[in-house]
């Protein structure tokens, strides 16, 4: 049976803040053991996508992604941190490959469009990204295209980095712009997710946290997730 995706997108919770769980944060030669660790409190899949140019290094891979598939009942959600020459290429790789959500980035411009609208077309749900030092509004015309809007809280494709001050700012703004839309849009964090961090996150207006290190590395996941849906609900 073909997966629904827009449907498992559209029925992701939005009383309480979502669990995105971070692959990359995964331990990389024992994938399956944590992906088993992480289904019964994941609501979301992160894979992260890197062209070592857009952002430095290279991430991660369609057949990778396909076998993920093939183990997790968890809607997998592909950001692709690629240029404008390659990402409509990149969406039709991971739309075949089975991913849920594709986010591409809005500097990408005019090639994102085309790239959400083959998302749209395939019956995948489509996202917007923005690096942290490009201005919110930019995401603007891609917004009736989505179904998530995603800021970076740190420099695109660099782990550890600590929450840049003007991120919750951010979120404020990109609120504003969702509240403006017929349609439903979550609105992520990702980048400098900390235990200090997700309550700011959470009060600026961030529906999803991308979960690295704090979930993986934390011996009890259960009650990490567990805090992570006490958050206060949005007003």
């Amino acid at each position: 049976m073909t997966p629904d995706h827009l449907a498992a997108i559209a029925r992701l919770p939005g009383h309480r803040l979502l669990a995105e769980f971070s692959l990359w944060s995964a331990d990389l030669a024992n994938m399956q053991r944590d992906l088993e660790r992480i289904e019964p409190l994941a609501d979301l899949h992160h894979i992260d996508v890197a062209d070592g140019r857009f952002a430095p290094g290279y991430l991660f891979f369609p057949d990778l992604v396909a076998r993920i598939a093939q183990l997790t009942a968890v809607p997998i959600h592909v950001h692709l941190m690629v240029g404008a020459d390659v990402v409509e290429d990149q969406t039709r790789q991971f739309i075949d490959a089975g991913a849920s959500l594709i986010s591409v980035h809005a500097e990408t411009g005019e090639a994102g469009l085309r790239a959400l609208a083959l998302a749209q077309a395939a019956g995948v749900a489509g996202g917007v990204v923005l690096r942290l030092e490009t201005p919110v509004e930019v995401a603007a015309p891609f917004l009736p295209q989505v179904q998530m809007f995603t800021l970076l809280g740190t420099r695109i494709g660099v782990k550890g980095q600590s929450l840049a001050p003007e991120a919750a700012d951010r979120l404020a703004e990109a609120r504003a712009l969702i509240a403006a839309m017929p349609q439903r849009i979550i609105l992520a964090a990702d980048g400098g997710i900390r235990q200090e961090t997700v309550p700011l996150l959470r009060r600026a207006g961030a529906e999803t946290v991308v979960l690295g290190s704090l979930a993986f590395g934390d011996p009890d996941l259960a009650a990490c997730i567990g805090w992570l849906h006490g958050m206060e609900p949005l007003a």
